[in-house]
């Protein structure tokens, strides 16, 4: 095949919550399109990042973690992100599966038996390795893990610090079909920048208050207009309870003032211009558990 082809293909990247999915497409791409935390589960919708050099394109797909649906954890928006991770393997021309170094557990197990459906071949990064303090144990964990699935490669990485990302990326554009580009070469993602806008929102609450507010939260774009060069932003943060309320808002309403600065930061870096953001919390019984409700939140895979 020439130099000179053009090929384009679509990359999911899957795995268990809070194993390094966003952070890996982050440093692919070279900004932040999917937001991060140390919280599982803090994405929650499929998110496209493009990259194009030369003559390929690969579109990557960040999902929602894969989890088991338990009784406290079966609710509509559970459902969701896990319908969300499963749909991405459609269609898919490569899928990336992140583990986490040396640790295989349950929910892991609930991926592989999604790629069980999978016909497009497999590569399992084995993510986090900057961490790995005995390197001799790594060798017979590699024989273990391609024990269960024959997998295309098995390759060793750190998302956050980008070791061996380049050999990953060589592995992908490898498996790109031949096909004309779906997107402009200087377009990065699919996602609109209202979406964008409240997922950055909803990192700064997840980072801030993971611990106090475990996923009821949610943030909605009532305002989105520029004028004179300046963007004017306004986000409602729904939440479940009143006293989720009160702790997003803070005392004398420091917590919601922090949530916002840190936000408007990195708006103004990925929009490239001066952001004035306004924010305001609302309670809405229920929402992470009525379809309905989610649907019209942005939701809309149900």
């Amino acid at each position: 095949m020439s130099d000179q082809t053009s090929r384009c293909g679509f990359v999911a990247i899957v795995g268990r919550p809070n194993v390094g999915k966003s952070t890996l497409m982050n440093h692919i791409l070279g900004q932040k399109l999917s937001i991060t935390s140390r919280r599982p589960q803090t994405t929650r919708h499929q998110v496209v990042g493009i990259k194009t050099e030369d003559e390929v394109q690969v579109v990557y797909v960040d999902t929602p973690g894969m989890h088991k649906l338990e009784k406290d954890r079966n609710k509509a928006i559970n459902r969701y992100m896990n319908q969300a991770a499963s749909s991405a393997l459609k269609d898919v021309d490569l899928v990336i599966f992140i583990i986490d170094r040396m640790r295989w557990t349950e929910e892991d197990e609930v991926v592989l038996q999604k790629l069980e459906h999978v016909s497009c071949p497999v590569i399992l990064a084995i993510n986090k390795m900057d961490r790995l303090e005995d390197k001799e144990a790594l060798l017979p964990y590699l024989e273990e893990l391609s024990e269960r699935r024959e997998f295309d490669a098995i390759m060793p990485i750190s998302a956050q610090h980008g070791h061996n990302l380049a050999q990953l990326e060589a592995q992908v554009r490898e498996h790109m079909p031949e096909s004309f580009h779906y997107y402009p070469e200087d377009q990065v993602t699919d996602r609109s920048e209202r979406f964008l806008a409240a997922e950055l929102v909803r990192e700064k609450i997840m980072r801030q208050l993971g611990d106090e507010i475990p996923y009821q939260v949610t943030v909605e774009i009532e305002e989105f207009s520029e004028d004179d060069g300046i963007l004017f932003i306004g986000a409602l943060i729904l939440v479940e309870r009143d006293g989720q309320k009160k702790i997003i808002i803070g005392e004398k309403g420091s917590r919601i003032k922090q949530i916002g600065q840190e936000a408007r930061i990195d708006m103004e870096r990925a929009f490239g211009a001066k952001v004035m953001l306004n924010l305001w919390v609302k309670v809405k019984g229920g929402w992470s558990d009525d379809e309905r409700a989610l649907k019209s939140l942005g939701y809309s895979d149900l």
